[in-house]
């Protein structure tokens, strides 16, 4: 007999919980205990080239007085494009950037030396002094993208 009470819901396991440990490989270490998320220190977030890029010109258009429209126009680009853009919600071509950037009076190399001024800027409160050094000690003070 079974000890189920009739008209009584059940809930029945697809994949029942593993209750003995995980196999390893001979040598291996043990897996650490998860740490709750509410006991993990905050991790320091490293900000994103196209907010960055995109916060540069948002504050570059604002200091001018111009609106979307304008330099949307200026920049031949689409009103809604160039507002994600600023926003960080669109990763914007070299060519997009080079044109949003000229029709507020800038060069590309102008507006990319400013996102990587303000990327040093946030990045260098979180970061021990001598990291961003290579191996050999040198600081770098060009800018490098990577694809």
């Amino acid at each position: 007999m079974t000890s189920h009470v009739p008209n009584e819901a059940r809930v029945i396991p697809l994949r029942p919980q593993a209750t003995r440990p995980q196999a390893t490989r001979p040598g291996a270490r043990p897996a650490a205990s998860p740490v709750p998320p509410e006991r993990r220190p905050p991790a320091a977030r490293e900000p994103l080239w196209r907010d960055l890029v995109g916060d540069v010109l948002r504050r570059e258009r604002l200091e001018q007085e111009r609106t979307l429209k304008e330099v949307a126009e200026a920049a031949r680009i689409s009103m809604p494009y160039l507002s994600e853009v600023e926003r960080g919600r669109k990763e914007a071509s070299s060519e997009v950037l080079a044109a949003a950037a000229g029709a507020l009076g800038l060069g590309l190399g102008d507006l990319l030396a400013r996102a990587q001024g303000e990327l040093i800027r946030l990045t260098s409160r979180h970061t021990r002094p001598g990291a961003g050094r290579g191996a050999s000690g040198a600081r770098f003070d060009g800018m490098c993208l990577a694809a």
